[in-house]
C-alpha cells in the first residue's frame, strides 16, 4: 500500500501488488522519497500499480540517516496539509515536494532546504504568514526585534505585542530570513551563510506555526531531534 502524490491528481492511496517481491517489475521503482512514472488503474476501493519506472531515486535520503530524517519530515508535512480529495490540482505543491527531496540529497546544508520548503509550503495551503506588517496596527514592521503569534499568523510589533496572548519573540535577524525566503528563488537563499544559531530560531518559529496548525506534533520532528543527539 502506497500514498503517492501526483501533480493533477492530488494525493492518491494506490496498491502495488507484488512489489515486494524480487521477480517483480515494480521492484526498486517504488521506493520511499522517490519520483516514479505510473500506469495506475482505478479500482473500487484503490488505485492498482499496473507499471512503475523510477525517474528520480535520491539515492542519499535513504543512505544517509540525517538527509532521510529530513525528507520524512518533509512527507509527513505533504501528509498532513494535503485532503483526500481526488483530482486536486497539486502541480505546485508536487513541484515544490520534487524540488525540495533532490535538494535534501544534493546540498551540503539540508536545513536550508527544509526551512525553504516551510515557507513555501504555508504558502500554498494559505497560510502565508504576514511578516512585513503588523498584524493588529497594520503599520509597517521596523527594523528591531518583533513578536510572531501563532494564532493570528504574523508578526506584532512590540507596541501592540500586549494585546496578544500566543506571541513569542522574533528577533530581526530571523525576520530578514523569513522574509527572504519568502520573497527569493531557492538559488537566491541557498548562496547565504547561515549560522547556526539562526537556522534554530528560524525553525523554531516556523515549526511552531506549523504545530499550531495542524493541532498535533509531527513524528518525523522527534526523529530529527534524536538523529542529531547522536551526530
Amino acid at each position: 500500500m502506497l500514498t503517492i502524490l501526483t501533480p493533477r491528481h492530488g494525493k492518491v492511496d494506490v496498491l502495488a501488488k507484488g512489489a515486494r517481491k524480487l521477480t517483480s517489475p515494480k521492484t526498486g521503482h517504488v521506493e520511499l522519497f522517490t519520483r516514479a512514472d505510473m500506469l495506475i488503474h482505478t479500482g473500487r476501493d484503490f488505485g492498482l500499480v499496473a507499471q512503475a519506472e523510477m525517474t528520480a531515486p535520491h539515492v542519499p535520503l535513504r543512505e544517509d540517516l540525517t538527509r532521510g530524517a529530513y525528507a520524512a519530515y518533509i512527507a509527513e508535512l505533504l501528509d498532513r496539509f494535503t485532503s483526500d480529495t481526488a483530482e486536486d490540482d497539486t502541480s505546485l505543491l508536487y513541484a515544490l515536494a520534487d524540488e525540495t527531496l533532490a535538494r535534501i540529497s544534493e546540498d551540503s546544508d539540508p536545513r536550508l532546504a527544509v526551512r525553504y520548503f516551510e515557507v513555501r509550503l504555508l504558502d500554498l495551503v494559505g497560510f502565508r504568514p504576514e511578516l512585513n506588517l503588523c498584524i493588529i496596527g497594520r503599520e509597517q514592521i521596523q527594523p528591531t526585534d518583533q513578536f510572531f503569534s501563532y494564532a493570528q499568523g504574523g508578526v506584532i510589533c512590540p507596541q501592540h505585542a500586549g494585546r496578544s496572548q500566543s506571541s513569542v519573540p522574533i528577533p530581526m535577524m530571523t525576520l530578514k530570513l523569513l522574509r527572504h525566503m519568502q520573497r527569493s528563488p531557492y538559488h537566491h537563499v541557498k548562496s547565504l551563510d547561515i549560522p547556526p544559531a539562526l537556522h534554530d530560531d528560524a525553525e523554531r518559529i516556523l515549526l511552531g506555526y506549523i504545530t499550531f496548525l495542524l493541532e498535533r506534533r509531527l513524528q518525523s520532528v522527534d526523529f530529527i531531534r534524536r538523529v542529531r543527539r547522536v551526530e
